[in-house]
């Protein structure tokens, strides 16, 4: 029933009025103070599935369910108390009552007013059901968004297996959100210099050994056997260089998924020593020597032998490498109470005192060796191999003057999981 019809509206309202009313998409629902329905429109019985005039002159609970009916009372109330425009149930779900008995979610906004003395709330009410219905999807989709991301992300990030460990390891090992970040920047850093020196590491021995090839295939005759011989042998020392980066690269694959495999057998340390600075030999520049150390003879040493081998082969070949032409490499072996010390004495560059304590951090190189080929990596895996074998690496350095780094080998060997 219209409000005209009911005696709410005098005969004198404009009929524009009732059409706004009537075609307004919400749904609005006239109440009294005794919460009395007094008028609908048409998008308000269609919404709680009723026909014109039902709804006129029952009480507002008809269209609340059972279970709200004593909150509902006392908030309309309290709204009627205090009464004035504002939006109904603010942070609380609202649902309505079908004619057939089923509950929807709705919005409801109320707006009270007066009329011929008498008091009146006019609500507009939605019918949510659609957007509550997309909001229960997209919460669903949230819950499993994580899980599909680390799936999604797991299969991205294999060719990069080592990496992603490093930076779980590294984000596990903060505390909070802050130190995370922080850690996962210096990782990727780390992740860009690493890519850059294998590049470069790779690159240069791989030029080397092209043009040696092709200088190879113009030495045709019987007299250009040693011109021959001499670009075989670059070739052989560029290969030989990569094979040792590739072998670290391994170790360092091993070390990190605990799959190191020692074995411990007694050897001469004199055996070791021969065979390092036979290798060392041909690596050494104009003038330079190694002194052999007068009293490794008749020294007999239980450990891994390989390890041993290559820490002493890379301690020397840096000492080479970083020392000037007509100098020295000096190599000291004295045994203690309980342990054997090995040390490497150079007259090389030295290193600053400011990049001393990062010395054995994986891929890091100081400042004053940047242009000289390496990757940072092999005092990092001679560290690690002889601290698994209850051995350690120490050194004292001075900018300019020259390195010492000393080995320390347990006489006794202890048991090694």
């Amino acid at each position: 029933m219209y409000f005209y019809a009911m005696g709410f509206f005098e005969e004198s309202i404009e009929e524009a009025f009732l059409i706004l009313f009537e075609g307004a998409s919400e749904g609005i629902v006239v109440v009294n103070s005794d919460q009395v329905i007094v008028a609908t429109n048409s998008s308000a019985r269609k919404i709680f599935g009723y026909n014109k005039n039902e709804l006129e002159g029952q009480h507002l609970q008809v269209l609340i369910p059972s279970s709200y009916h004593k909150e509902h009372h006392s908030h309309f109330e309290n709204f009627m108390k205090h009464s004035q425009k504002r939006e109904m149930g603010t942070g609380r779900d609202l649902f309505g009552l079908r004619k057939d008995g089923t509950q929807f979610p709705v919005e409801a906004g109320l707006n009270p007013f007066v009329l011929h003395n008498h008091r009146y709330v006019m609500s507009l009410i939605t019918d949510i059901t659609v957007r509550k219905e997309s909001e229960m999807k997209i919460a669903d989709l949230n819950d499993h968004l994580e899980e599909k991301i680390n799936e999604r992300t797991d299969s991205l990030n294999k060719a990069v297996e080592q990496l992603k460990q490093e930076v779980i390891l590294r984000i596990n090992a903060e505390n909070n959100a802050k130190e995370a970040l922080q850690k996962e920047k210096e990782l990727n850093e780390l992740k860009t210099k690493f890519l850059s020196l294998v590049s470069h590491e790779f690159k240069t021995p791989i030029s080397g050994i092209l043009t040696s090839a092709t200088l190879v295939g113009k030495y045709t005759t019987e007299d250009q056997q040693e011109q021959r011989e001499r670009h075989l042998n670059t070739i052989k020392n560029k290969v030989k260089y990569l094979n040792t980066i590739i072998d670290d690269f391994l170790s360092i694959e091993r070390l990190d998924t605990g799959k190191a495999i020692y074995k411990t057998t007694s050897f001469p340390l004199s055996k070791v020593l021969n065979e390092v600075i036979y290798d060392a030999n041909m690596h050494l520049k104009n003038g330079q020597n190694i002194h052999y150390p007068k009293n490794a003879d008749d020294i007999i040493l239980a450990f891994d032998e390989k390890i041993l081998e290559l820490s002493l082969s890379n301690l020397i070949h840096n000492a080479i490498k970083y020392s000037g032409e007509h100098t020295k490499v000096l190599i000291e072996v004295k045994e203690l109470s309980e342990h054997l010390e090995i040390k490497i004495i150079d007259q090389g560059i030295g290193i600053p005192k400011q990049e001393q304590p990062f010395i054995f951090d994986r891929y890091f190189r100081a400042e004053n060796v940047l242009l000289t080929p390496g990757t940072g990596i092999g005092l990092n895996i001679v560290q690690n191999h002889l601290k698994n074998l209850n051995a350690t690496i120490s050194f004292v350095s001075d900018a300019g003057k020259g390195s010492t780094f000393c080995i320390l080998l347990p006489l006794v060997n202890n048991s090694v999981s």
